[in-house]
């Protein structure tokens, strides 16, 4: 397994799809790019929404979006019962061709999205408590791991680097039979991201 360290230099700041917003793009797949559309096959982003108004459109696409700053926002689906985000990184999965509307319950927020285009891949979320350590052994899948909160260190390769909040770790699948190591204390969100011909659950 390949691990990468993601810090805040590395994510891109671009407006949303449909030009309603801003979004910070943590990762992507293939390599991110700064153009809003342009096609990925998963991508982790966090967005910024200041006013209430339309989401972006991802025909094909699987999503799961999360509170991560603010009150909360009301989420209004065509043809489906609304859903509020105000337990901060609760996620909620939902359709991405699926006529979405944002109402901000008070005042501006942050959220945390994790998309993927389900032809191609897979998507797990989860929001964990990190104490002690935590190990991934290689396997087919992506892993994205997100620190929200604390502080943790990451080994790999015989390596080690420090995690600091806002910070990521991009692990993918290589010859390499390395595992990857990450120890501290604190809260963090993992996405998983299996090849779409793979079962979500083998490990």
């Amino acid at each position: 397994m390949r691990a990468r360290v993601l810090r805040h230099a590395d994510y891109r700041r671009m407006r949303w799809k449909n030009g309603g917003g801003w979004t910070t793009e943590l990762a992507a797949h293939p390599e991110p790019s700064t153009d809003a559309n342009a096609r990925f096959d998963w991508r982790v982003s966090i967005a910024e929404i200041e006013s209430d108004g339309a989401f972006s459109a991802y025909p094909g696409c699987d999503r799961h979006i999360a509170l991560l700053e603010g009150i909360g926002m009301e989420l209004r689906f065509d043809g489906a019962e609304s859903v509020r985000l105000q337990q901060r990184l609760r996620f909620v999965p939902f359709a991405g061709e699926t006529r979405t509307f944002g109402k901000l319950l008070a005042g501006p927020v942050r959220d945390f999205n994790v998309i993927a285009r389900r032809d191609a891949y897979r998507a797990e979320v989860l929001h964990r408590p990190l104490v002690g350590p935590m190990v991934f052994f290689p396997d087919d899948a992506t892993w994205f791991v997100y620190l929200a909160v604390g502080s943790a260190s990451v080994k790999a390769g015989g390596t080690a680097q420090t995690l600091e909040v806002d910070e990521s770790v991009l692990m993918l699948p290589d010859a390499d039979d390395e595992r990857v190591v990450i120890a501290g204390g604190g809260e963090i969100v993992l996405a998983r991201f299996v090849p779409a011909s793979t079962q979500l659950g083998a490990r």
